[in-house]
C-alpha cells in the first residue's frame, strides 16, 4: 500500500496488518496491550467479562480466519510504528449501537447492502511518531484496504477538538476530524457536539481511489 512521508532519512510505509508486528506495536504495557482493540468488537457485557490476554486472542484470531486483515500498519525503518483498525462496521456491534450512529438517523445507521460500509474505528501510534504523518498514511492505508475487499463506503467517528478542546489521548484514538476531512471525508452527521459521523464513498471504476479523478487510459 502507498503512503509515506519524510521524517529524517526515514520514510512511512503501510501495509494490510500482520499478527506479529501487530503483536510488536502493541507490546505488554499501555492501553493498547490491556484493549488488543476488542473495545468496539464486544458488548459492553463482554467487554467487563474479558481479560487483557483473552482480549488478545480474539485479535489474533481474526488473522487465522481467512478473511481480509482487521487493520493496517504503518512502519518506519522497518518497524511497526501504528495501527489503523477498519473492517465491515457489522463487525463493531459497540459502534451499532452507539449515539454517536443512532443519533445520525437511520439512513445513516443503516448499513443497506450489508457490511458494504466499514468503519475506522481506531488508530494507534508510537509516542515517538506522534504527530509526523503516521495517521494521515494509515488513515490513507486503511481506506485502500477496505474498499479492496469490497466496501463502497468508509466511515469514521472523529473527535472534533474544536468542540472538545479538553480531548485527550483517550479520546482521540477515534482520529481527528480534521485528519478524515484531510483524506476526503464528508461529515453526514454531527448530531453529538464534538463527534461527527463522516464517510468516504468508494470511487467509480476506473478512478484513483486517492482523488476519485478517472485513471489515465493505458497504451
Amino acid at each position: 500500500m502507498g503512503g509515506a512521508e519524510p521524517r529524517g532519512p526515514e520514510t512511512i510505509t503501510t501495509a494490510a496488518a500482520d499478527w506479529p508486528d501487530v503483536e510488536r506495536l502493541f507490546g505488554g504495557r499501555g492501553e493498547p496491550s490491556r484493549c488488543w482493540c476488542r473495545f468496539f468488537a464486544l458488548t459492553g457485557t463482554q467487554w467487563s467479562a474479558s481479560t487483557p490476554e483473552q482480549r488478545k486472542v480474539q485479535l489474533r484470531d481474526k488473522f487465522d480466519g481467512g478473511g481480509p486483515a482487521p487493520g493496517v500498519l504503518a512502519f518506519r525503518g522497518g518497524n511497526p510504528v501504528g495501527w489503523c483498525a477498519v473492517e465491515a462496521r457489522g463487525c463493531y456491534p459497540r459502534i451499532v449501537r452507539s449515539k454517536v450512529l443512532t443519533a445520525a438517523g437511520s439512513d445513516v445507521a443503516r448499513d443497506h447492502g450489508g457490511n458494504q460500509v466499514w468503519s475506522v474505528s481506531c488508530f494507534v501510534v508510537s509516542p515517538g511518531h506522534r504527530r509526523t504523518g503516521v495517521a494521515g498514511a494509515l488513515l490513507a492505508a486503511a481506506v485502500e484496504h477496505a474498499f479492496a475487499h469490497g466496501a463502497t463506503v468508509v466511515e469514521g467517528y472523529p473527535v472534533d477538538p474544536a468542540q472538545r478542546p479538553k480531548a485527550g489521548p483517550a479520546d482521540l484514538f477515534h482520529g481527528t476530524l480534521g485528519l478524515f476531512l484531510a483524506a476526503g471525508f464528508e461529515v453526514v452527521s454531527d448530531a453529538v457536539p464534538g463527534r461527527a459521523v463522516v464517510r468516504l464513498t468508494a470511487p467509480l471504476t476506473g478512478t484513483d481511489p486517492t482523488t476519485s479523478r478517472p485513471t489515465a487510459a493505458s497504451g
